[in-house]
């Protein structure tokens, strides 16, 4: 899955920075400062939801987008109100390139 994203996002990011849970996501962010973070839901140590909210408690501009195998309203709901900017299955990632033009500052 993440070669397909990345595969998507050729011309949109110089560079691209992976993490194999949110705990390493939440310290990535803070030393990088990526333009965007795309979080799974599901991982170890800490879940993307929970990672969400850290990373825009420590930074409210954020850019997050959920990218998720559930397509279920309440953790679309919970990703809403821990400060993503979008939500997009992964059978729909057509939708992602639209979403990351749309979640601006």
């Amino acid at each position: 899955m993440r070669r397909l994203i990345k595969s998507l996002l050729v011309g949109l990011a110089s560079e691209i920075h992976e993490c194999g849970d949110g705990t390493e996501a939440l310290s990535a962010y803070n030393c990088q400062r990526p333009d965007f973070v795309l979080m799974d839901i599901q991982m170890k140590v800490m879940d993307g939801i929970t990672a969400t909210r850290r990373i825009r408690e420590a930074d409210p501009t954020a850019r997050i987008i959920i990218v998720s195998d559930y397509d279920q309203p309440d953790l679309q709901e919970a990703a809403d109100k821990a400060g993503a900017c979008g939500y997009v299955i992964k059978e729909n990632l057509s939708d992602l390139i639209r979403m990351l033009k749309n979640c601006g500052r």
